[in-house]
């Protein structure tokens, strides 16, 4: 991380007495946490801060600090809006809006693959998480980080890295670990939370998807698929889903792990997974979609022959 970025940011944030803090749509872990724990903190430097998150907070982190605050949107104008998370303005969905009504606005993100849209940026490519970015950020604002910020950060941290399972790992990131669990942060009741705990609904829709997982002639893909009427029949959102392309993706021998989730009759989503051996954030990219060397995703067309030749494409790369 270059120290002049973030001696620019924490200028723009001292000079801004409203701020706005948005995470992309579908918010997994490092969003929510990333946005909870720069918004916490803050507001500890005497900042009026308001928290946005069109699709609400999932369950599974809705008992994090500060999550009770967070708002689906806002109409209020704020001198500075920050989005974390977001390689695209279209990761903000209906809050761009919104974010683009600020007199300044500032990007926090670690992809590999962005389109800014912000006037000021904020990225580490290199960083694990969004999390790492906002814990060297408040740092260069001299706000004292407690336990309350520090779970939050975490948050971001176990969730982004699959429990400290991906590449992405760096030394940074334990030392910084060790730093935050200084403050008395709860780690197992934490890491279970927000991790590896599921609900009855979770666990069952997964169960159904790894049902029906499929894998090419030697193993190398896994992927499977799960319908519209599958997630209304068990009362399921995506969020419920988290898990099975890490799940499929953990299988011995596979290479790469692809995950479609029907969205309605014209589009399917697909997350996809690599062992680290192919560039699935490229592949994602040539379908439009984007994310990390090991970690991306895309949206394509609902035809069986649109799934294969996905497929086909990223045992293409692995051949």
């Amino acid at each position: 991380m270059k120290g002049y970025l973030l001696n620019q940011v924490g200028n723009s944030i001292k000079a801004a007495r409203n701020i706005i803090i948005f995470c992309h749509i579908r918010p997994d872990g490092d969003a929510i946490g990333s946005m909870l724990a720069l918004g916490e903190g803050l507001k500890k430097y005497g900042k009026d801060v308001i928290m946005v998150s069109s699709d609400g907070i999932p369950e599974k982190f809705q008992g994090l600090p500060g999550a009770e605050t967070v708002e689906k949107e806002t109409s209020q104008k704020a001198e500075l809006s920050i989005a974390v998370d977001c390689s695209t303005r279209d990761m903000l969905g209906s809050s761009f809006e919104a974010f683009k009504k600020s007199n300044r606005t500032v990007e926090i993100d670690h992809h590999e693959t962005r389109k800014p849209f912000a006037d000021m940026g904020l990225v580490d490519t290199e960083a694990s998480a969004v999390g790492e970015i906002i814990y060297l950020l408040l740092n260069e604002l001299k706000i004292k980080i407690d336990k309350n910020i520090a779970e939050n950060i975490l948050t971001s941290v176990i969730v982004e890295t699959n429990s400290f399972n991906l590449p992405s790992i760096r030394p940074f990131t334990f030392s910084m670990c060790a730093e935050l669990l200084k403050t008395g942060v709860d780690y197992y009741s934490l890491t279970n939370s927000v991790y590896w705990s599921r609900n009855r609904v979770s666990t069952v829709i997964t169960g159904l998807c790894l049902s029906k997982c499929r894998f090419t002639d030697k193993g190398r893909i896994a992927w499977t698929t799960v319908w519209r009427e599958e997630l209304e029949k068990y009362n399921a959102k995506e969020e419920n889903i988290e898990t099975v392309t890490g799940d499929m993706q953990a299988v011995s021998g596979v290479k790469a792990a692809l995950f479609f989730i029907e969205k309605n009759k014209e589009t399917i989503r697909v997350s996809m997974r690599s062992n680290g051996s192919i560039n699935i954030g490229a592949i994602a990219r040539e379908y439009g979609g984007g994310g990390h060397f090991n970690s991306a995703g895309c949206i394509i067309k609902n035809k069986k022959s649109h799934i294969k030749g996905l497929i086909e494409r990223v045992e293409s790369e692995i051949l």
